[in-house]
């Protein structure tokens, strides 16, 4: 997931309220900042990132739970109970938290992952205490009826119609995932399966609210024109005076079994306007890998499709000029296993099947021979740069840090993640693309355009 995450992070994908599966990778940010990293007397974590540059500050609180942290069969509450966050609480009833951050010149927004839930504002430094306290107001505070709570549901709903129902290349993605995790969580939508979503209630939200929204299972990351000093006085006056209400235990959750045999999704629909062909690898994540492997994981991305002199692109569009583009990404950031995917578009008289097998020559040319010298210094290069440019970002540099340590990574981990991967050597990519690019671990998607209802194939 490297590239594709920092972009994600460096580009701060903010107005999502879904964070997509390519979204954000756990250590990726060089040494730089001096940032703090504290614990409250209720178990409230605060990381203090300073950054002088403008009179700003970014705040934003994390909670540890995600999609993946449903009960089965209540799928979407995660990501329910995010919108539902905005609906008021007896302090601050609904529409007075955002009005008094656009009051500021402020910004905000939250959004969902497989494993965790984040809501931030973007406000000059002298509002930081205010929203403060209106985040922790709404930590416990939060009041719902059904007169708030079913419409809101409605509004999920069609969110789902937009976003997956009427995009074929997002129900594909939704299908692969699911073939992909049989056992683990991680193959539930998280915005939640239709049928599932439309049984969600005012209980339901409140349960998980209760269970998991206690500031022992919240990160407080704070980056801006800010000390460590002022941060820690200012939260232990608002967050600080929130008792934990639940037990945190560990998050446990199901396994995948060993995968025995390669998978096949083909999506046909008359929307289709350009086929494509993806393979995504059941792989370890930063958190599941063992030492060096997920660093070697993200340069083989690098390699084979972060840019227009990656192996796919050279091999498949300049080269043989079988696609229109091609590409590779690694999901570094998860709690569990995650996913290592390649992409490409054919040409118009290229047929899917023809792709596939170019594909696959590039990928076993890797497993085979390696990589040269020169790639991997270009593909380190690549790396460690996107990190410095993400560090212009003051949202991005909380990003990483609150995805870091939601998903089992440390401080530490984000520090020394750019001399770690320019450690790691070409032998090292090359047993990684041998490990763990094995047929039996895919899932390969074809995405094709189907003839209009009632039209008959030629």
């Amino acid at each position: 997931m490297l590239k594709a995450a920092m972009r994600t992070l460096a580009a701060a994908a903010t107005a999502a309220t879904l964070a997509c599966p390519a979204h954000a990778k756990p250590a990726e940010v060089k040494q730089g900042p001096d940032v703090s990293h504290f614990t409250l007397a209720n178990g409230l974590e605060v990381v203090v990132i300073p950054d002088h540059r403008v009179p700003v500050v970014t705040h934003m609180i994390w909670y540890r739970v995600g999609a993946a942290d449903e009960q089965p069969g209540k799928s979407g509450i995660a990501h329910f109970l995010e919108h539902l966050m905005f609906k008021g609480t007896k302090a601050n009833p609904a529409g007075v938290f955002s009005a008094i951050v656009a009051e500021v010149g402020g910004q905000e927004n939250a959004f969902t992952s497989n494993d965790y839930t984040s809501y931030f504002q973007r406000v000059a430094r002298d509002e930081l205490e205010t929203m403060m306290r209106l985040e922790a107001d709404r930590m416990t505070g939060l009041e719902l009826t059904d007169a708030v709570v079913l419409p809101e549901r409605d509004v999920v709903l069609e969110e789902r119609r937009m976003r997956t129902d009427n995009d074929p290349a997002a129900q594909l993605g939704e299908e692969m995932a699911a073939s992909m995790f049989r056992n683990h969580p991680y193959g539930v939508p998280v915005i939640g399966w239709e049928h599932e979503i439309k049984g969600l209630d005012r209980d339901d939200a409140l349960a998980f609210y209760r269970r998991f929204y206690t500031p022992n299972n919240a990160i407080l990351v704070v980056a801006g024109d800010v000390t460590a000093d002022e941060v820690r006085t200012l939260a232990e006056r608002t967050y600080g005076k929130i008792a934990p209400r639940a037990e945190v235990t560990p998050r446990v959750r199901p396994a995948e079994p060993p995968p025995r045999a390669g998978r096949l999704v083909t999506l046909a629909d008359p929307r289709v306007a350009q086929p494509s062909i993806q393979r995504q690898y059941l792989v370890p994540s930063y958190s599941r890998a063992a030492p060096r492997e997920a660093e070697a994981l993200d340069l083989l991305a690098q390699v084979l499709g972060a840019s227009q002199t990656s192996r796919l692109h050279r091999k498949l569009v300049v080269e043989k000029k079988l696609a229109t583009s091609a590409s590779a990404w690694y999901h570094g950031s998860a709690y569990d296993e995650t996913r290592f995917g390649v992409w490409a578009s054919p040409r118009p008289d290229v047929s899917l099947e023809d792709l596939e097998a170019a594909i696959d020559a590039v990928l076993a040319e890797v497993v085979e021979t390696g990589i040269s010298e020169d790639e991997l210094a270009r593909a380190k290069t690549r790396l460690v740069a996107d990190t410095v440019y993400a560090q212009d970002s003051q949202t991005a540099l909380a990003r990483i840090y609150g995805v870091a340590l939601t998903t089992g990574s440390s401080i530490e981990d984000v520090r020394a993640w750019p001399e770690r991967v320019k450690a790691i050597s070409a032998a090292e990519v090359q047993a990684a693309a041998r490990k763990w690019l094995d047929m039996r671990r895919s899932v390969t998607g074809h995405l094709v355009k189907a003839p209009p209802a009632g039209e008959k194939r030629s």
